[in-house]
């Protein structure tokens, strides 16, 4: 065999292949891993071969992140960026000096504020006004669910105490009806569509700023949560389209179209041809994302059984199915039917149980097919539905960082679903051993994309070092998993996901060089150590795409 292009030797390699074997030394040329082995392998390296030495550091497969908005993400790095703050003090402090920085924008626009900073998890305009009041403005919060408005954003779109509640959403209130400033769910349309439209350039501009951000953690495939006009970003599929033409998407991606809620089955073939439109280099939009629910925090979260009022006793509120039960019904089979993948965002027990009909329904009318349907976030899932995932071959789509306690689990989500629904959140080892298949994600911009990170919350159901929020004991312990089974599901379980496992997701020969050399082996170091691991570089096809400044 001739002499080759890179050679990875020196440390442990995690292959994530089904019997998860360990080597030493990885081959690459012609951007395809040639050999896997261990000293045997440095007999490919010739006067030519670039060497890394691993120093006794892990290569892994290159992560997949099944669950992201790095278009959005990267948005609101130019935006007004309120993720690296805290408290209500901070966020404002941050949003007046954004705001004087760009006097000339016709809106101020920016996120990643945390509902657990507010009384209630909802801000005011008279707050916001104090900071912003001459001109609009919107910013989502963290999680994208809900939007901090001021009062000449509530003035513009009309809003106030005679508005009605849209269907799938609600405005925050004072007690004679006057809006308060913060909208949920369907009611931030009330003034997103009042929101300046992005140019491309400045798309695609966010697009690459995300996909920094996104190799900088060892990331070199995604799925895209929503491609589509939603939210207060604009439609990221073009942006994609420019950067797979011109050759700067580096990394793979899946893109989910959005279901429109508003438009029914009527909108399946303009599905089908944007499907066809959107599909160029790295960037294929085969996937269809059905939003079911919405957050817990804000009670939309849809449930079996009503929320609890803080005080054990159940309320009128169940929360909201946007999709109705016989819509999914027939929209899953269709979509199925016509070689779609399904990606679903479920919260709540009832919206899992939805989606999981919604496939059987599919299987009972199409036979099983190769589509590879997931729900994503999983939070709430009722004991009698965790074997469902695999008889029914739905992939269980983790957001790991999240299995924690933190203020806004403690404050806005136990007291309201009561001690045994609290019982049933992020079951991720039950569902590992009924058989489930595990894919792994972030939501970014909603939390942070650190794959570690997640993974270390996984493994000891506590945050991460630089992610405490508090001194919490573990959550629920008893649904950890490994450290083997998390990094295989970020990296083979999203593969797979993404069908990208023929060529991606484990270090086999044949398959694309796309890998990332992390500052250490993780096994090597107990458990709640895992956090302190950082990547070093990232390549893609063998191309190096990442490099930290002391790789």
């Amino acid at each position: 065999m001739p002499s080759a292009e890179i050679v990875f030797t020196g440390g442990a390699v995690f292959t994530a292949n089904t019997v998860r074997s360990r080597a030493r030394s990885v081959a690459v040329s012609g951007g395809r891993i040639v050999a896997v082995g261990g000293d045997e392998v440095r007999e490919l390296i010739g006067a030519k071969t670039e060497v890394v030495d691993l120093s006794g550091r892990m290569l892994t497969p290159g992560f997949q992140d099944a669950h992201v908005h790095p278009v959005w993400g990267g948005l609101d790095m130019l935006r007004c960026d309120l993720a690296e703050y805290s408290t209500a003090t901070d966020y404002l402090d941050a949003i007046s000096r954004f705001a004087s920085a760009n006097p000339d924008d016709e809106w101020v626009l920016g996120g990643g504020w945390q509902m657990s900073a507010f009384a209630g998890g909802t801000p005011t305009a008279t707050a916001l006004d104090s900071v912003v009041a001459n001109r609009p403005a919107f910013l989502p919060n963290r999680d994208g669910h809900g939007a901090w408005v001021n009062s000449a954003a509530l003035r513009l779109a009309g809003i106030d105490r005679h508005t009605p509640d849209p269907p799938d959403g609600r405005i925050e209130r004072d007690p004679d009806g006057t809006p308060t400033g913060t909208l949920h769910e369907g009611a931030m349309g009330l003034v997103n569509r009042l929101l300046p439209e992005e140019p491309l350039d400045r798309l695609t501009e966010a697009l690459l700023v995300g996909q920094r951000y996104l190799h900088s953690y060892g990331i070199t495939a995604w799925q895209d949560a929503i491609v589509g006009s939603y939210g207060d970003a604009g439609d990221p599929a073009p942006a994609y389209m420019k950067a797979a033409a011109d050759g700067t998407l580096t990394a793979r991606v899946i893109g989910a179209l959005w279901w429109d809620r508003a438009k029914g089955l009527d909108q399946i073939p303009s599905l089908i041809e944007r499907r066809e439109r959107f599909r160029a280099g790295r960037f294929a939009a085969t996937s269809i994302k059905v939003m079911q629910d919405g957050v817990a925090e804000n009670f939309t979260a849809a449930m079996i059984e009503p929320y609890c009022d803080g005080h054990g006793h159940f309320t009128d509120n169940s929360g909201i199915s946007f999709v109705a039960p016989e819509i999914l019904n027939e929209a899953v089979p269709l979509l199925d039917a016509a070689g779609f993948q399904v990606h679903f965002h479920a919260i709540g027990d009832r919206a899992v149980r939805e989606c999981l009909d919604a496939v059987e329904h599919s299987i009972s009318r199409n036979g099983r097919g190769p589509n590879r349907h997931h729900i994503a976030h999983i939070q709430v899932v009722h004991p009698e539905d965790i074997p469902r995932f695999r008889r029914l071959d739905v992939a269980a789509n983790m957001q790991s960082l999240w299995a924690t306690l933190e203020p806004q689990m403690v404050d806005l989500t136990l007291p309201f679903l009561g001690s045994t629904r609290s019982a049933w959140q992020y079951p991720f080892g039950d569902l590992l051993r009924s058989g489930a298949v595990l894919a792994a994600g972030s939501d970014w911009s909603v939390s942070s994309p650190d794959p570690l990170a997640a993974i270390h919350t996984a493994v000891n159901r506590l945050a991460g070092p630089g992610y405490e929020e508090g001194d919490y004991e573990p959550f629920l312990p008893e649904q950890a998993i490994d450290l083997a089974t998390s990094l295989t599901a970020y990296t083979a379980g999203s593969a797979w996901v993404n069908h990208l496992d023929a060529d991606t997701g484990t270090i086999e020969v044949g398959k694309y060089a796309d890998l990332a050399v992390l500052d250490r082996d993780p096994f090597d170091a107990p458990s709640d150590e895992i956090g302190h691991t950082t990547v070093l570089q990232t390549f893609v096809e063998g191309e190096r795409v990442y490099a930290a400044s002391d790789a």
